[in-house]
């Protein structure tokens, strides 16, 4: 899959979930399978981070041929946006409004910059990716997410 795809792919996700998301009910969405399990909202909060996060990934490094950025400490970002106390409509409609402008950016990359790298560097030892990676597997990523808010009891 190439950037161009996964931008269709991410467009048809949404399209897919957003309805589906929205007719969970709030106390489904708020409920969690145990003390070290998310809820719903804060899978969902968790693909608000990736998206903001990847947003930044996707314009960096069209700029720059390599960039040393850090990955983030999701835990960490769920707990501080306190997603868990967000109405879920809110989180649904700011999740696929992102996800809409992404799949506009992915497929707008400038062929030429995909081959640039970002270098997580930390404690990933030698973690370096290039955009055409990080774009796809942005992609597999919510996918994974979406299944777990569907699969969700």
């Amino acid at each position: 899959m190439n950037h161009v795809e996964a931008a269709r792919d991410l467009r048809r996700a949404v399209a897919e979930c957003e309805p589906k998301f929205l007719a969970i009910g709030e106390e489904e969405a708020s409920h969690s399978a145990g003390p070290e399990k998310w809820s719903r909202k804060q899978i969902l909060g968790h693909l608000i981070d990736s998206a903001a996060n990847n947003h930044q990934r996707f314009i960096r490094m069209q700029i720059a041929p390599e960039l040393h950025f850090p990955g983030y400490e999701q835990n960490d970002w769920v707990n501080l946006n306190h997603y868990a106390a967000r109405p879920w409509r809110d989180l649904v409609v700011l999740w696929a409004a992102y996800n809409r402008h992404l799949a506009y950016v992915m497929e707008r990359i400038a062929p030429e910059t995909l081959g640039h790298v970002w270098d997580k560097g930390g404690d990933q030892g030698d973690a370096r990716y290039d955009l055409q990676f990080v774009a796809t597997d942005y992609v597999v990523h919510l996918r994974h997410h979406v299944e777990q808010i569907e699969r969700r009891k």
